[in-house]
């Protein structure tokens, strides 16, 4: 398990605490740092662990954010965005104050890093940051409603899985109803573990599904090859080909045979980075039902039920529920000393428990 330890503001990780101890001795003698400990707290990040692994949230932060906005004690909702609502740029009465909406949704932004749950939404809604709308106003405040049914749902990083680099890209094709452009998502895993997630309008229109699928999967795997090259260079080998899961059999073919390159010339030259992967044996291409793609959560609102699958399958969990994780995690948050305790069967099937936790939000 890698130990994480807080030192003024410089985060010090590694799994040998003797080096740890060593390295903040060294630092000591050349900056006269203040050693804090174990890291709870950074930067609005909050950091529950055991020897199940740790779990990143932002609990603090969401309420402070729900308090803000007026929208404490507001109705929860199970979705953050309404399933296949379309915003336009154009449609809605205009705001006369757009700088509520400007400052909610930056600090929205910055809860995405531990939240890829409400990150479509997010993003979506970064796009008319210019000129808001009532629309995107009210559609603001749901992603608020969703955060208040589980303002401490964060990700779990666990210490025993296995170091394979896993990503899922996925694409909605002509989504935007003002460009017509795409939406690219992928999410990469290292084993169980997701460690990078994006949403984003595709930068040029799309002639059809499977060309705006292959566009994303150009992105994802630029990413997982940046973080094939940042394992290397902290000395983590990584022999195994990376897996890149997509549900669309066309764009699974133009990446993997050549012959389909010569009936896809409008597509941009750098976007064939996949098929050079493939060769290379860095990445090996996998189909994956609709279903079950966890990268779709990225690209569009999605149905409850579906919504719900997939922000399991991502690693998300919630330590302040009685049903998660109760036992194990220290954090910030007091820990109930008469917690009752009870098991939760996480995304790969084992049964494990943790006390609850609570934060107190002033």
């Amino acid at each position: 398990m890698i130990l994480l330890v807080y030192v003024d503001d410089v985060l010090i990780a590694c799994n040998d605490k003797a080096e740890v101890d060593r390295f903040k001795v060294m630092l000591d003698e050349k900056f006269k740092l203040k050693d804090l400990g174990a890291l709870k707290y950074f930067l609005g990040l909050k950091v529950a662990r055991s020897d199940k692994g740790i779990v990143l949230f932002q609990r603090k932060y969401t309420l402070e954010l729900l308090n803000d906005a007026g929208l404490l004690g507001c109705k929860s909702t199970k979705t953050p965005m309404e399933h296949s609502l379309k915003l336009s740029k154009f449609e809605g009465e205009e705001l006369k104050d757009p700088s509520h909406y400007r400052r909610l949704v930056g600090k929205l932004l910055y809860l995405t890093i531990t939240r890829p749950d409400i990150t479509f939404a997010v993003h979506k809604l970064s796009q008319f940051m210019s000129k808001p709308r009532r629309p995107h106003m009210d559609a603001a405040h749901r992603v608020l409603q969703y955060l208040k049914g589980e303002p401490g749902k964060g990700l779990m990083y666990s210490s025993h899985t296995d170091l394979h680099l896993k990503g899922f890209a996925d694409a909605d094709w002509a989504a935007c109803p003002d460009t017509r452009r795409s939406v690219t998502g992928y999410s990469i895993f290292i084993g169980d573990s997701l460690v990078s997630w994006k949403s984003k309008k595709q930068s040029t229109i799309s002639r059809s599904s499977a060309e705006a699928e292959y566009r994303s999967m150009a992105v994802a795997t630029c990413e997982i090859v940046w973080i094939l090259y940042f394992l290397k260079d902290i000395g983590v080998t990584h022999d195994k080909e990376a897996l890149l899961f997509c549900d669309s059999q066309a764009a699974l073919h133009i990446g993997s045979n050549p012959v389909f390159h010569e009936r896809t010339k409008h597509i941009e030259i750098d976007c064939h980075v996949v098929r050079d992967k493939v060769l290379e044996k860095v990445i090996k291409l996998n189909h994956v039902r609709s279903n079950c793609q966890l990268a779709d959560l990225l690209t569009k609102a999605l149905n409850y039920n579906q919504f719900a699958v997939l922000i399991k399958r991502m690693g998300m969990i919630n330590i302040h529920t009685p049903a998660a994780f109760e036992g194990a995690y220290q954090s910030l948050d007091r820990v109930e000393p008469e917690a009752t305790k009870s098991s939760v069967v996480n995304k790969a099937g084992d049964s494990i428990t943790e006390h609850e936790t609570t934060d107190q939000h002033k």
